[in-house]
């Protein structure tokens, strides 16, 4: 199974998550919990702005409505489509590009080339859930953002940052860690894959 994440298109995928200590990337009540801390939400709008395009899903569009500032184009991952327009997204303010899929199962390999044929060389994935497991499982990313909030969620309907799957990189195939750094009261851990 490693050696398919070899096979993908030449595009440069960094994945950034904010979780909580217990693994989730939000609680379950309709209002956006907010896991970063003000420096770490600094970094990484500083970050998009290096990158060709900014990614997320379609219900991470539907349930946070994000600005994705600092996004030179915006990405988003959808199957039904089915996105208001009013969203923040569509705003004008940077080029936005809808990617859709008939599957239930997430081609990274597939949206990647999509998002070279737009003429994307890299690419800032903020999830959620669906598309973090999608491209983590498949080991289709060069680096992981990893910004750990000290606190907890424990609430089981909440969403968390991937679920259950085959991961390419597991207990014989580490990640490589980079480096750790403190944003705030926020520790991002920095990993890359290993060759």
């Amino acid at each position: 199974m490693r050696a398919a994440a070899e096979v993908r298109a030449d595009v440069f995928v960094q994945l950034s998550v904010a979780v909580s200590l217990d693994g989730y990337i939000d609680d379950a009540s309709p209002k956006r919990l907010v896991l970063s801390s003000a420096e770490d939400l600094e970094d990484v709008r500083a970050l998009r702005s290096r990158f060709d395009a900014v990614l997320v899903g379609a219900q991470t569009l539907r349930r946070d409505d994000p600005a994705l500032h600092g996004a030179k184009a915006r990405v988003v991952v959808t199957k039904s489509g089915d996105l208001d327009p009013a969203l923040r997204f569509f705003d004008g303010s940077a080029p936005s590009i809808v990617v859709t899929t008939d599957s239930e199962v997430l081609d990274p390999r597939e949206i990647l080339e999509r998002l070279t044929a737009h003429g994307i060389d890299s690419v800032f994935i903020e999830g959620g859930t669906r598309v973090l497991t999608a491209f983590l499982a498949s080991g289709t990313f060069d680096a992981l953002r990893l910004a750990v909030a000290p606190f907890f969620v424990g609430e089981a309907d909440a969403p968390r940052v991937t679920t259950p799957a085959r991961f390419v990189d597991d207990a014989s195939h580490r990640l490589a860690l980079r480096g750790v750094r403190m944003l705030g009261d926020v520790a991002v851990l920095d990993y890359a894959r290993r060759a």
